[in-house]
């Protein structure tokens, strides 16, 4: 079992669910985060005073899978997160994490049967 952390744009929640999805995997928590990679903020201006914005919106996903899932997984994110056919500074980040136990609260299920 493995914990798939993935940081990315918020535009491209929708496309990267729809591919999850399209390959079976439909379990997933999405939280909104802010930070920032390469990309160092951005800078804005505001009724004429430009300022810094330091951390950038993103999105995280965290998503549990079987071992037997991964690599399809992990392709599918990338496909679907990244911007362009090559990709830019800011499309994300993914982490994959090894996870020790899975267990169902309503049915205590344990083990890879319970993701």
């Amino acid at each position: 079992m493995k914990l798939i952390l993935a940081i990315i744009q918020p535009t491209k929640l929708r496309a990267v669910r729809d591919a999850l999805t399209a390959i079976g995997v439909d379990r997933m928590t999405v939280c909104d985060a802010q930070g920032y990679g390469r990309q160092r903020g951005q800078s804005a201006t505001y009724r004429g005073v430009e300022y810094k914005t330091n951390l950038l919106r993103k999105i995280a996903l965290e998503i549990f899978v079987n071992d037997d899932y991964l690599e399809r997984t992990v392709s599918a994110l990338e496909a679907a997160a990244r911007t362009g056919s090559e990709g830019n500074i800011g499309d994300g980040k993914i982490f994959i994490l090894p996870a020790v136990e899975a267990i169902t609260i309503d049915e205590n299920v344990r083990g890879p049967s319970a993701i």
